[in-house]
C-alpha cells in the first residue's frame, strides 16, 4: 500500500517535457494588479446527486433511525483507487467502531491535528495546516454544528471552492482502516475526526482518494479559499520578493514553500513518501506553510526575517535564527518575546530570509478574494472572471509555434485604465488560466493539459484578430513558460490601453475546459466593468472568424483540417444534398 500511494509534492513549476519558452516574446517585470469585480456567489451549491441538502439528508437519517451511508461515495475500493486494487484488508469503519468517544474536534481545530496517512497528499496536508492559521476561512470550509452526539446522523459536510463556485459536499463517516487504525490523514487525538472527513470529502470531490496523489499546495490552498496562486522560483525571484511576501501575509493570504528533491532518500515514519532531511533540519519534497515575515534590529542594522512551518510539527531549522540561535541574544527583548514566544520544537522557526532563499526553491502565495477577507484587513482584491473551452477542430489552436493555428484560441479583451497609486504610468495586473476538473479526470486516463498563455497589444478597432497579426506582432506579456499544472498565474506591469489575452494549451487539438481570473487591489468603476464583460462577449461568442484560405494559399495545417472536416462531415453534405 505504501508503494502504491507514493506520490508526494509535485514541483510548483513543473514544465512541459520539451521545454518550450518562447524566444520571441519578452517577459514583463512582477509587481502587483488590476480592476474588476468579484464573481461568483457565495452560497454553497449543493452536490448530491439527489439534489438533497445537509441538513435534508440529516433530517431524514435522524427520523428513520438509521446512519448516513453515501450513494455518491460508497464505502468501497473505487472510492479509493482506480487504477489498481491493493492486496490488504481495508476496513471502512465509523469513528464509534474505533474508539468510544469519538469527537470532531477537540479543543479546536489546529494545525496539532494534522497526521499525514499513507496517501501521497503532503501538499494537501500543507494547505489544511495552514488554513488553520485563518479562522475565518477554517470556518467556511469546516461549517459549525457537527458533531458525534448531539443530532449525530453518520453524516459531514464541508465546503471547498471549486472553478468560481462554492460546493457543500456530503460524506458518510466511514473511514478506510487496517487493523483499527486509520491509514488515511488523521488527528494526533486517536477520538479526533475532523482531519480525517475533511480528507474524504476532498477525495470525494475528486472522485477518489488516489486522485489526490500527488500536487501543489497551491491548488487546495485555492480550494480552501477561492483566492487566486502565484509561485515564485526563489533562485530566479523579483528583487522585492520580501515586499511582496510581507504584503501578501498583511491582506490575509496563504503561503507555503518547498525544496526541491534531488537525491531520494526515504526517511520514517512517513514512508509513503520520498524524503530528504538536510543537516540543517529542513526536508526535501516536502511542503512547508509561510506563518510570518518580519524585520528586526540586529546589531544596529535591519535584518529580514521568514517565519517557517513544517506541518509534521517537528524537525526544524537549526541555522541562524533557529530557536536557540546565538542572534536571538542581540534582539531586543520584547522584540524576541514578540517573535519567540512559543520557541519550542513544534515544527516553527525563523529563518533570514537571504538563507531562506538559498535553500528553499519555490514560494507559492495564495491572494484571497474579497469575500475570504476580514475586516481587519489592509487591502480587499478584486476579481474578474470569465470561463471558456479548447475544442479540437475550433479553438485548440496550441501555442505560438503552431502560427497557422494559433489564431483560432479563444480571446479576450482587456481594458486597463487605473494606473498604480505609486506610478501614474502603468497599471499592475495578475492574470490566472486555470484548467478545469482535470484531477477528476485521471482515471479515465487524463491529466493535467500543459498550458500557458499571452498578452497582446489590440489594435485600436475591436476585431477578433487572425493569423497575420499574431505572424507579425509579438506579445507584450507571456506565462513564463509552458506547465503542466492546474493553474499558471503571472503578475504584470503594463501601460494603460487595450490588450488582447489568449489563453492556450502547448500543442494543437488538445481539449480541455478553462477558467480566467483576473486580480485587482482597485475597484473598477461599474460602468468600465459593463464595458470590459460586453467586449469580452463580442470577441468570443459572437463575432465570426475570418473565411478560410483559398485552398491553393492553405497551409499544411490547414489542409491537414480540411482533410479531417471532410472525413468527418462529407457523408452528412451528401446526405443533405439529396435531401
Amino acid at each position: 500500500i505504501n508503494q502504491f500511494l507514493s506520490g508526494g509534492c509535485v514541483p510548483s513549476s513543473s514544465t512541459d517535457p520539451t521545454g518550450f519558452s518562447p524566444a520571441s516574446d519578452t517577459q514583463m517585470p512582477l509587481h502587483s494588479t488590476l480592476s474588476g469585480r468579484s464573481s461568483g456567489s457565495t452560497k454553497a451549491i449543493d452536490t448530491q446527486s439527489d439534489g438533497k441538502s445537509f441538513e435534508q439528508l440529516r433530517q431524514e437519517c435522524l427520523q428513520k433511525g438509521v446512519l448516513f451511508e453515501d450513494p455518491d461515495f460508497p464505502a468501497t475500493d473505487s472510492s479509493l483507487f482506480f487504477s489498481q486494487s491493493v492486496p490488504v484488508n481495508i476496513e471502512w469503519k465509523r469513528p464509534k467502531e474505533i474508539c468510544d468517544n469519538p469527537k470532531f474536534i477537540v479543543g479546536g481545530a489546529d494545525r496539532t491535528d494534522i497526521c499525514q496517512g499513507q496517501l501521497g497528499d503532503c501538499w494537501l496536508l500543507a494547505a489544511i495546516a495552514s488554513l488553520t492559521l485563518k479562522k475565518d476561512s477554517m470556518a467556511r470550509v469546516i461549517p459549525r454544528d457537527q458533531e458525534f452526539d448531539h443530532r449525530y446522523a453518520g453524516i459531514f459536510h464541508f465546503q471547498f471552492w471549486q472553478h468560481n463556485k462554492w460546493l457543500d459536499v456530503v460524506v458518510d463517516d466511514r473511514l478506510p482502516s487496517v487493523r483499527n487504525n486509520l491509514i488515511m490523514l488523521h488527528s494526533a487525538s486517536n477520538n479526533e475526526f475532523w482531519s480525517a472527513l475533511l480528507e474524504k470529502a476532498y477525495a470525494k470531490l475528486h472522485g477518489s482518494y488516489e486522485s489526490l496523489k500527488g500536487g501543489s499546495t497551491m491548488e487546495a490552498m485555492e480550494d480552501f479559499t477561492g483566492g487566486v496562486g502565484e509561485v515564485y522560483e526563489t533562485k530566479q525571484a523579483p528583487n522585492n520578493l520580501f515586499s511582496i511576501m510581507k504584503k501578501a501575509l498583511d491582506r490575509g493570504s496563504m503561503m507555503g514553500c518547498s525544496i526541491d528533491v534531488k537525491t531520494y532518500v526515504l526517511l520514517p515514519p512517513l514512508v509513503s513518501e520520498v524524503r530528504y532531511q538536510t543537516t540543517t533540519g529542513l526536508v526535501k519534497g516536502h511542503a512547508y506553510s509561510i506563518t510570518g515575515v518580519e524585520e528586526v534590529n540586529y546589531r544596529g542594522n535591519t535584518v529580514q526575517l521568514i517565519r517557517v512551518r513544517n506541518p509534521w510539527g517537528q524537525v526544524e531549522w537549526n541555522g541562524p535564527w533557529s530557536d536557540d540561535s546565538r542572534e536571538w541574544s542581540y534582539v531586543d527583548k520584547a522584540e524576541k518575546y514578540r517573535l519567540q514566544q512559543n520557541s519550542t520544537d513544534d515544527g516553527e522557526f525563523w529563518m533570514e530570509f537571504e538563507d531562506f532563499k538559498r535553500n528553499y526553491d519555490k514560494v507559492e502565495i495564495c491572494n484571497m478574494t474579497p469575500d475570504d477577507l476580514t475586516e481587519n484587513t489592509k487591502r480587499h482584491w478584486e476579481v474578474s472572471m470569465f470561463e471558456g473551452s479548447w475544442i479540437r477542430g475550433s479553438t485548440a489552436g496550441g501555442c505560438r509555434n503552431f502560427i497557422d493555428t494559433f489564431w483560432t484560441n479563444p480571446q479576450f479583451m482587456l481594458q486597463l485604465e487605473d494606473t498604480d497609486d505609486d506610478d501614474d504610468d502603468v497599471c499592475s495586473v495578475v492574470i490566472a488560466l486555470m484548467q478545469k476538473n482535470r484531477r477528476k479526470l485521471r482515471k479515465e486516463g487524463l491529466d493535467m493539459e500543459t498550458i500557458g498563455f499571452a498578452v497582446y497589444k489590440a489594435p485600436d478597432e475591436v476585431d477578433h484578430l487572425g493569423k497575420d497579426f499574431f505572424r507579425y506582432n509579438g506579445s507584450k506579456a507571456r506565462s513564463r513558460t509552458y506547465i503542466n499544472m492546474r493553474e499558471v498565474s503571472e503578475r504584470f506591469t503594463l501601460p494603460p490601453g487595450k490588450y488582447l489575452l489568449v489563453p492556450t494549451t502547448f500543442q494543437p487539438h488538445h481539449e480541455a475546459d478553462f477558467l480566467i481570473r483576473i486580480f485587482s487591489e482597485k475597484k473598477a468603476e461599474n460602468q468600465s466593468f459593463h464595458q470590459y464583460r460586453l467586449l469580452v462577449l463580442m470577441l468570443c461568442c459572437f463575432h465570426q472568424p475570418p473565411p478560410p484560405s483559398d485552398p491553393e494559399e492553405e497551409s499544411k495545417e490547414e489542409r491537414g483540417l480540411r482533410r479531417l472536416f471532410e472525413q468527418l462531415a462529407g457523408d452528412v453534405r451528401k446526405q443533405q444534398l439529396h435531401i
